[in-house]
């Protein structure tokens, strides 16, 4: 294992990331996060996917990438430009020394040197080419995933808005109909109250009182990990939430008095408590893993 590795490793650990959680957070396959952690780097599919892996790595737990690579130089490999560059240093190096040699020594260098940059260019030009025709696939598989996810997320919200507009019209003829009958007093109905009493890191403690039930909605919007914990440890869903696969979880929890919920990828989950949206107490663009704990205390107690 290289320091690079044992530095990146640390700094995961620290923030209670597992190698599925940092997979999870920036698309890179576990088996490439290993090979970075343990400097092996024969599995990936060039220097330049290995230096794109570790600044997303770097980036994922909060690192700076130019500190990191300029930190470990001498444990990345350099690209073709970086070694394009330490040639020609070279070179010129060879120049002025060669200074003072007869015009033929004088003439030679720089015939080398020009057949030196065309052959270089040529390879630097098959390189860019042929990754050109990668990337340029890849950008049409993204956009083709990108368009199948917004169209049904537009069929979602239109199914969700006919809905909503058929409730509307029958409250609507309801109230109509109820509106010559005699009026009665109606009991006042109180809001149940949720609110955080301690925070602490990616640590939040919520409070709900004033309800006599505690269901736990939670919705993805993109992918991540959530974990379903009453105040024992015991496990009600464990597992991944996608926009293309199981989208949300409910979970009845009336007859706990406290749930842990433990969130992989805060930006694309949303927590609803009996229908009320929970908002995170710390931001998810400053704390990606959160640990959500909700003290329930029953309206009749």
């Amino acid at each position: 294992m290289t320091e690079l590795g044992n530095r990146l490793k640390e700094a995961r650990l620290a923030k209670n990331l597992s190698l599925d959680d940092v997979q999870a957070i920036t698309k890179i396959q576990k088996r490439y996060l290993i090979g970075i952690e343990e400097g092996n780097y024969t599995s990936m599919p060039g220097n330049f996917y290995v230096r794109a892996f570790i600044k997303q790595y770097a980036e994922a737990l909060q690192l700076n990438p130019d500190e990191i690579f300029e930190t470990y130089k001498s444990d990345i490999p350099i690209t073709h430009n970086e070694e394009i560059t330490d040639q020609l240093s070279r070179v010129k190096s060879r120049k002025a020394i060669s200074e003072g040699n007869s015009k033929f020594f004088d003439v030679l260098p720089k015939i080398l040197i020009g057949v030196f940059v065309i052959g270089v260019a040529g390879l630097v030009y098959y390189f860019l080419l042929s990754h050109a025709s990668s990337d340029s696939n890849e950008s049409v598989n993204k956009v083709n995933d990108q368009a199948k996810i917004e169209k049904s997320q537009n069929l979602e919200e239109a199914k969700a808005t006919e809905t909503k507009s058929s409730k509307a019209t029958k409250v609507k003829n309801s109230a109509n109909e109820k509106k010559n009958s005699v009026d009665t007093s109606a009991e006042t109905v109180s809001k149940q109250d949720l609110k955080v009493v301690q925070s602490s890191g990616p640590n939040t403690t919520f409070k709900l009182s004033n309800t006599d039930k505690f269901k736990v909605k939670l919705v993805s919007k993109g992918q991540t990990w959530v974990n379903i914990k009453n105040g024992k440890g015991y496990s009600f869903f464990q597992g991944m939430l996608t926009t293309d696969g199981t989208k949300s979880k409910t979970v009845d929890l009336s007859k706990e008095n406290q749930a842990v919920i433990v969130v992989g990828r805060t930006l694309d989950t949303e927590i609803y408590v009996n229908d009320q949206k929970l908002e995170y107490e710390v931001a998810p663009t400053e704390m990606v893993r959160q640990n959500i704990t909700i003290q329930y205390v029953p309206k009749n107690k």
